[in-house]
């Protein structure tokens, strides 16, 4: 069964304009409006993460063998599968933005903000890797 791709699509899109707006970086916005856009940056951040992992299941529970489907414990165990599988080209750049996503539901303060927005450059060309890969394998 073919997944609708749809919704990671545009969640990967958010987080690229968001990016591609402040390409010329934070310190070219007033820092009144900053806080607001690091924000929501670090949002479509967290919500392109969560779609990428989520897929990444579907995509294997569909997929894999049926033992290798309900092997993931954890979202590491996930990722590696996913590289098994071709849909990644390496996991521990998913480990790291996974703590960077975790970083953002526990703590909230200016250097944590600054991490993630970087953290979320890092990401956005892996997210559009694996959409595409998911697009290419989706039948």
């Amino acid at each position: 069964m073919a997944l609708d791709l749809t919704s990671l699509a545009k969640a990967i899109d958010a987080l690229a304009r968001s990016l591609d707006a402040t390409a010329s970086g934070l310190d070219a916005i007033d820092e009144a409006l900053r806080d607001t856009v690091q924000a929501g940056i670090i949002q479509h951040f967290e919500v392109a993460y969560e779609q990428s992992w989520k897929y990444l299941q579907r995509w294997l529970r569909e997929n894999a063998a049926p033992d290798a489907a309900d092997f993931p414990r954890s979202r590491k165990d996930l990722f590696r599968q996913a590289a098994r599988y071709g849909l990644l080209d390496d996991p521990l750049p998913w480990f790291s933005f996974g703590e960077a996503r975790n970083q953002t539901s526990h703590t909230y303060d200016g250097a944590t903000a600054l991490d993630v927005y970087a953290v979320a450059r890092q990401f956005l060309p892996h997210a559009r890797t694996l959409l595409a890969r998911l697009a290419e394998r989706n039948d």
